[in-house]
């Protein structure tokens, strides 16, 4: 089913990242914890890390998560696996800009939750740190567009890439907008090639 948010996320009482990764990291009944990190660990209104647990992870970055859990992959998240394994990494991480799930983009909320994207923020900088020098693949899309706060969330999100030494690719060909192609509707065996997000804030979002 798909999922239509409930409300604004203000009115949620979030789980902060390091409280929901702590109880990630307990034994579940519900999925295989050895090979999952799912953070928060049950469905709820957001969506932090959905991914498997390995080595040499790949960390995707879309924009907002769906309907995905753990062992129910929807057709964005199997294509994001497929990639990553054929490019040499034995796992994936998939990340958001932004964490509230809504299917649909057009419901995602229309002013950014602060608080939300600090604790997104605190995801992200936890998944940086598990590599010396971790790999981002940019797949976004055009959805990067639906909400004006979204650009400015990416940009503090390439911030934290430059603590760690990140490196970024794209997969497929770059829109004629110039955004990153989306890991649906790709080839299971697409290249990654580089990418550079300070340009593509600079000179596609008009961020500095």
């Amino acid at each position: 089913m798909a999922h239509i948010p409930q409300g604004e996320t203000s009115v949620l009482e979030l789980l902060p990242f390091k409280t929901a990764l702590e109880d990630a990291m307990q034994p579940s009944a519900q999925y295989d914890g050895n090979r999952w990190l799912y953070v928060p660990n049950h469905y709820s209104e957001y969506r932090y890390i959905l991914g498997t647990r390995g080595k040499r992870p790949l960390i995707c970055m879309g924009i907002n998560p769906s309907t995905a859990a753990p062992d129910a992959l929807d057709n964005t998240l199997k294509s994001v696996e497929r990639i990553a394994l054929h490019n040499g990494y034995d796992s994936f991480l998939m990340f958001n800009v932004y964490a509230q799930r809504a299917t649909d983009p057009d419901a995602m909320e229309r002013t950014c939750n602060p608080v939300l994207h600090r604790e997104n923020l605190e995801a992200f900088r936890y998944l940086l740190s598990l590599n010396p020098q971790p790999d981002i693949w940019a797949a976004w899309g055009a959805i990067i567009e639906k909400r004006s706060y979204l650009a400015q969330c990416l940009l503090d999100q390439i911030r934290a890439g430059q603590d760690f030494h990140a490196r970024w690719f794209t997969a497929g060909p770059i829109s004629k907008k110039g955004h990153p192609h989306h890991p649906l509707y790709l080839r299971k065996d697409a290249a990654l090639d580089p990418f550079d997000p300070e340009a593509y804030c600079r000179d596609i979002l008009g961020q500095e």
